[in-house]
């Protein structure tokens, strides 16, 4: 006769103090002893990452389509997550099109990224785009986690007045929108995001809050008495799954209050709030990490990342290239400019790899993070020179919970709505909108049954 004897804990178990609450990761003890396969299972993470201006194709594309495709300059630093993601080319966002209005491709291609649905052209208040893919998730699977959907930005912008020919600066702030008249604007601090995840300021009286802000305490001090006290009840396996995740919990706070202690370090001509990394390399990262966390407690199963809005004038001179991004994009043929672009086309994925190793690196049930999780990463425009919305520069990664079949170039035919990306990638997750944008049917060849 087995005698079972493991401690049991809820799925939601957090470690809680005074103004904090950290939720756990998924631990052995939270399964129940003998549970089946079915009951266990771990959830399926919903990503997008997005980034502005437009791609030099010829250095993104591969030229065979299957799995023996080679990696382009572009996508090298993604060779070592070969089956692990896939490059889909041939897909179009046709409501990104002018339709009539004029200019103003970067702003329809933020608002119709998520929606594919053309917007009001309006620098006004009644702005209107349509309900995004990730929030047709959030509102049908939300009430499932503590957050519905988390929002992350690296550029911060502000959300009325005319950013783009005659378009509201919320169409090229927001790729998520709730509703067709309510866009998400990310959150672009760090230590904002970091508070709204483990912190509880919010209940506290102004007097204790402003204490807690000045002393910067760890959150992990303010739970260390509980964090023991778990800590000694649980197996070994479960006991180095919390020791990384609380390891990984305090270097995010320790990168955050490094950035927040050395004002006089931050660039002059950054407009962002405190608390923001100096090197676009570690904002872009700490950000990253904290949507692994996100994850890994299973706060929230549905994120955006923009990692600069449509329009951007960024300059990336920790890559050489004291040039605006969004200038450099209209490069008229200019091979020098064409080669600064691809520069900066690369350092992204670089970026956009990290966080797939990030989240690869982290054990969840029977695989990975990045196995239970199906992540976009593209633009809604291709060529920025001519502004073009046809054959965009698309990746999906992650393994699905097993839906998706990665580790090849899937090449569509051409003008295929992205949208029915979207709908085929909500159906897995088991939401089922009729339509998204200007889709016209889920689409093939993502696994072995279609």
């Amino acid at each position: 006769m087995t005698v079972l004897t493991r401690k049991h804990l809820p799925r939601r178990a957090f470690l809680r103090g005074i103004g904090a609450a950290i939720a756990l990761p998924a631990l052995d003890a939270m399964l129940p002893a003998l549970a089946s396969a079915a009951a266990t299972k771990a959830p399926t993470r919903l990503a997008f990452a997005y980034v502005p201006n437009g791609i030099i194709m010829k250095h993104w594309s591969p030229s065979a389509a299957g799995s023996e495709y080679e990696f382009t300059n572009t996508l090298k630093p993604l060779e070592p997550l070969r089956d692990k993601l896939m490059v889909l080319s041939g897909l179009s966002h046709h409501n990104a099109e002018a339709l009539s209005d004029g200019a103003g491709d970067h702003a329809r291609a933020g608002a119709c990224f998520l929606t594919g649905v053309h917007p009001k052209k309006t620098a006004g208040a009644d702005i209107q785009s349509g309900i995004s893919a990730d929030q047709m998730v959030a509102k049908e699977l939300g009430d499932t986690t503590r957050f519905r959907s988390l929002e992350f930005g690296c550029e911060d912008s502000r959300t009325v007045g005319d950013c783009d020919s005659g378009y509201s600066c919320a169409y090229t702030n927001s790729i998520s929108w709730r509703t067709p008249t309510s866009p998400m604007p990310p959150e672009t601090n760090p230590r904002a995001v970091f508070e709204r995840l483990f912190g509880a300021d919010a209940n506290l009286d102004p007097e204790t809050r402003a204490r807690r802000l000045r002393s910067r305490m760890s959150i992990l001090d303010l739970v260390s008495e509980r964090t023991q006290s778990l800590s000694g009840s649980l197996g070994a396996s479960d006991r180095r799954k919390l020791d990384e995740y609380l390891y990984a919990v305090r270097e995010i706070e320790k990168r955050i209050q490094m950035a927040e202690n050395n004002p006089q370090q931050i660039n002059p001509n950054m407009e962002e709030p405190g608390g923001i990394p100096v090197t676009f390399t570690e904002y872009v990262k700490l950000m990253y990490d904290l949507q692994v966390l996100a994850f890994q407690t299973d706060m929230t199963r549905v994120s955006t990342m923009v990692v600069a809005r449509e329009g951007s004038v960024r300059t990336y001179g920790e890559i050489g290239i004291p040039d605006p991004h969004h200038p450099l994009s209209h490069h008229r043929g200019n091979a020098e400019w064409i080669e600064k672009l691809a520069k900066i086309n690369r350092f992204h994925v670089e970026l956009f790899g990290y966080f797939l190793q990030k989240m690869d690196s982290v054990q969840d049930g029977n695989g990975t993070l990045l196995d239970h999780s199906m992540i976009v990463y593209g633009s809604a425009i291709s060529d920025g020179n001519q502004h073009t919305h046809n054959n965009l520069p698309v990746l999906l990664a992650g393994g699905g919970s097993g839906c998706l079949k990665p580790g090849r170039h899937i090449v569509y035919k051409p003008e295929t709505p992205m949208t029915n990306l979207y709908l085929t990638l909500l159906d897995r997750v088991g939401v089922k909108p009729e339509a998204i944008g200007d889709s016209t049917g889920k689409l093939e060849h993502l696994t072995d049954l279609s």
